[in-house]
């Protein structure tokens, strides 16, 4: 026999969009059903994405420094050839998700948030049946916030299974690879790609593209473009991925050559995209851009009490995007006046080294003559070449407008520089000017320090340069 619930709030996905969402659902009093299709507390994110991923990118640089150590020292510090059993990282990274997992849940019971396990399917906009392993529950909402996030997108020729993974596979291997292949140089196939080569594995990329990470601008890049090279990655730029059999990857190259390349596992990161298959999204009569959900700046939908959050919703698919709309529904649906309009949403690429970019970056204002762009080098910051982070071609960069100083942009390549994006980004949000960053002292030793300096550069008096 079906349950039948009815509830003020049905959140779809608990993901960071879906469970922000429900956490301040609960805190603002609305009667709220959480609704886990599957991913687990926390979604992608936590549990296949962004957490998992830089626990293993940090096992990755420890086992490197250790390497260094042993192949010569490094920093007059010797040590024996390292060896990693990479199941036991594997289980030390899952203990880091179950423990985010259960703080999760703990957050969302003390919020009297009501999550239910089980896979949505919804009949109109605002009634659904959750198929659970206790039986079917049938729901009706006042409102309905969509947050099924997205999955990784399958070439054709390339799908998943066996030998060739997603990140998803990537990131729960119990051997590291003797050989992978990387078909996509965008931030997801790096990150891991780099992690593997530090990890021992011998690492090639395939991109179509005639650089790696596309959507950035060459001088952040290029620190990236040097560290494969260094670190004997293979680059194929401008060639194109074909089937996989026999432990080898055809590709043709940019010149247009046939060549096989061998690969233990084949890691497909050619992007995400939203997750709008399975769940009756097509019953609900909302309206769509392209294959996303389209929303306005309440991140309505165009039915009336739903709305939608997260990957779901377009570009940029970051976990922190969906997190701030998920609050905003949340404040909406209660009743406050709220609007998602965010001056900027920083991103971070967790390469080697990082790369971060807030707001306009240098091909969004070539051409012209009414802005002023400063660089400053990580080797001129004291603090960057004490923690070996000011010899890899690392800066920031501050893009400004030379009538009033208003900050249009900031970038930053070089090592732990995505610990500078939540300044960035809080600069460009409350409208900062050159001088404000150039009259607030920071701290010494610091890598901030380049962003002062930057901005003094930018003034025509940088101290260090």
């Amino acid at each position: 026999m079906t349950q039948t619930l009815k509830t003020k709030v049905l959140i779809i996905g608990a993901g960071t969009g879906g469970y922000v969402a429900g956490i301040r659902c609960g805190q603002l009093g609305l009667d709220t059903v959480l609704v886990d299709g599957g991913d687990g507390l926390g979604g992608t994110c936590l549990n296949v994405g962004c957490i998992p991923s830089k626990a293993i990118i940090h096992a990755a640089g420890k086992f490197e420094t250790v390497a260094k150590a042993a192949g010569g020292g490094t920093l007059g510090i010797t040590a024996a050839a390292p060896a990693i059993d990479l199941s036991q990282t594997v289980e030390w990274k899952d203990g880091i998700v179950r423990k985010l997992n259960a703080g999760v849940a703990a957050l969302l019971k003390k919020a009297k948030v009501k999550v239910i396990k089980g896979w949505a399917e919804f009949a109109d906009a605002k009634t659904c049946v959750i198929k659970t392993d206790e039986g079917d529950i049938r729901i009706t909402a006042e409102h309905v916030i969509l947050a099924t996030g997205s999955e990784p997108v399958e070439l054709p020729f390339l799908p998943f299974g066996g030998d060739v993974i997603s990140s998803t596979e990537a990131l729960s291997l119990s051997e590291v690879p003797k050989k992978m292949v990387v078909v996509g140089g965008g931030y997801i196939g790096l990150e891991l790609g780099i992690a593997y080569r530090k990890l021992g594995a011998e690492v090639a990329i395939v991109e179509m593209a005639e650089r790696i990470l596309p959507l950035y601008d060459k001088a952040l890049t290029d620190p990236v473009a040097k560290w494969l090279e260094k670190h004997g990655v293979e680059l194929h730029l401008g060639a194109r991925a074909g089937g996989f059999g026999d432990g080898k990857l055809s590709i043709t190259t940019k010149d247009g050559e046939p060549l096989q390349l061998d690969a233990d596992k084949v890691l497909v990161t050619v992007g995400r995209r939203p997750r709008t298959q399975g769940w009756g999204l097509e019953n609900m009569g909302v309206a769509m851009a392209g294959p996303f959900v389209k929303i306005d700046q309440r991140c309505a939908t165009s039915m009336k009490n739903v709305w939608a959050v997260g990957d779901l919703t377009g570009e940029p698919m970051l976990a922190h995007k969906g997190s701030a709309q998920g609050e905003v529904v949340a404040e909406i649906i209660a009743g406050h006046d709220r609007v998602f309009d965010p001056v900027t949403i920083a991103a971070v690429c967790f390469t080697e080294p990082e790369i971060v970019s807030a707001g306009l970056g240098p091909n969004e204002v070539a051409g012209r003559d009414d802005v002023i762009q400063s660089v400053f080098p990580f080797a001129a910051i004291g603090r960057a070449l004490a923690i070996e982070a000011g010899e890899d071609g690392g800066s920031v960069r501050v893009i400004a407008n030379k009538g009033d100083h208003r900050i249009l942009g900031i970038q930053a390549v070089g090592q732990h520089v995505s610990e500078l994006s939540n300044s960035f980004a809080q600069m460009l949000e409350m409208g900062a000017v050159l001088e404000d960053v150039a009259g607030t002292i920071h701290v010494h030793p610091t890598l901030g320090e380049a962003f002062h300096e930057a901005s003094l550069r930018a003034l025509g008096h940088a101290i260090h340069i």
